[in-house]
């Protein structure tokens, strides 16, 4: 009975959630939120691990601190930054309709606004998190001694890669197009990346 009754409210929730993105239309923008911070948390674990190797950091937990750190700030920015922008939009918008229909507003068009600033500040404040803690992975298991920390390099470089080439997949399905072309654009943004960081670290060196 609790199972089924769980289930029902499951099933009411998810039709609530659908009806809340249909009428505030913010499915594009939560895509957008999720790729593009999804993309920053990437682009900077992959960022501080090259630079962590090539300057010889043989400390898992140094590599950690600095990049759930980096994360944590893109994190609480990122939600703050959305909740504060999105608010302001739905309340302008909400607004308007006020205005437009003599405030006549369905009530469900408020119940939308507050969810989906909730939700769309979820999503840009979590996904450099989500992206981050699959490329920082290998250095957990190295702090905690099950793999070196030589081997948590070698494996997170090519992790970092495969974020940035899914997350290149999933905007490429998004457009239309092919998401092949669009994942080796984001693998070719990381290996310039990887370019420029070596050509830093060589003539610091020199």
């Amino acid at each position: 009975m609790k199972t089924r009754q769980l289930g029902n409210s499951l099933k009411n929730l998810s039709r609530k959630v659908k009806v809340y993105l249909h009428i505030t239309k913010a499915s594009g923008i939560a895509r957008r939120y999720f790729i593009m911070n999804g993309f920053d948390g990437a682009m900077t674990i992959f960022g501080i691990v090259l630079g962590s190797w090539m300057a010889g950091v043989a400390k898992a937990e140094v590599i950690l601190l600095a990049g759930f750190g980096a994360c944590l700030a893109m994190g609480v920015s990122g939600f703050f930054g959305a909740f504060m922008a999105e608010k302001a939009e739905r309340e302008r918008h909400l607004k308007d309709m006020e205005e437009a229909t003599k405030n006549r507003v369905d009530p469900i068009h408020y119940e939308a606004a507050r969810f989906v600033v909730i939700y769309v500040a979820l999503i840009d404040g979590l996904s450099p998190a989500l992206t981050a803690t699959i490329a920082l992975a290998p250095f957990i298991l190295a702090a905690m001694k099950i793999i070196s920390i030589s081997s948590a390099y070698f494996i997170s470089v090519p992790l970092s890669l495969a974020v940035l080439f899914l997350l290149g997949i999933y905007l490429g399905k998004v457009a239309k197009e092919n998401g092949w072309l669009y994942g080796m654009a984001m693998v070719a943004v990381g290996a310039l990346t990887a370019l420029i960081i070596f050509l830093i670290q060589l003539f610091l060196g020199a």
